[in-house]
């Protein structure tokens, strides 16, 4: 059997030309699998339907490498499983390299595909340390240059230390002290632990 898959990450984007592209190659669409979800994992509702289906000697067509996946890490596991484990041959539409049915099944051509997507997954790697490399060298300065990071701190209320005092000799509750500095629960308990420890 011969069948398509096609991801976008959220409901509101299209997958029409990935289906336009599927139809090509000659899919119906009763042949399609799709999945409106993120491609960070492999655990996608339709993505494990088809999976399921997969059978020796059949054959998956998908647009791109990223709609197959994001982290290529794990696309590299889940190609060797369908692969080299269930015996599945995989075709990406835009790039011919990864092909994994050259005829006559010969090992160069399924070499050909796995060295592609190495060196795909080399450079999606090398990419995203060097883009966390960027972003620490930019949180750095921003920092010399005096930027704060995080959420701004609440100033104290001017009712703090006798709020405090109250809640402390059990005279009011935490949610009538809350409401009395407003403050959220999370903030007085942090006053409050922050003024227990000061003394």
């Amino acid at each position: 059997m011969v069948y398509g898959y096609a991801r976008v990450s959220t409901a509101a984007q299209k997958v029409d030309r990935q289906i336009e592209d599927l139809h090509k190659v000659g899919l119906a669409d009763s042949a399609i699998f799709i999945d409106k979800e993120s491609g960070k994992d492999f655990v996608r509702t339709n993505y494990q339907k088809l999976k399921r289906r997969l059978k020796p000697g059949d054959v998956l067509f998908v647009k791109s490498i990223d709609r197959l996946g994001r982290d290529y890490a794990m696309i590299l596991d889940e190609w060797r499983e369908l692969t080299k484990e269930k015996g599945i041959d995989i075709v990406i539409i835009d790039m011919p390299l990864l092909d994994t049915r050259i005829e006559g099944k010969s090992l160069v051509g399924k070499f050909i595909a796995d060295v592609v997507l190495q060196v795909l997954s080399f450079v999606a790697e090398n990419e995203r340390a060097t883009m966390k490399q960027r972003q620490a060298e930019g949180i750095r300065m921003a920092k010399l240059r005096g930027v704060k990071f995080g959420r701004p701190s609440v100033p104290d209320p001017e009712n703090i230390d006798e709020v405090l005092a109250l809640y402390k000799d059990r005279e009011i509750t935490s949610s009538q002290a809350c409401e009395m500095c407003a403050l959220t629960r999370g903030t007085f308990y942090r006053r409050l632990k922050k003024n227990s420890a000061g003394h």
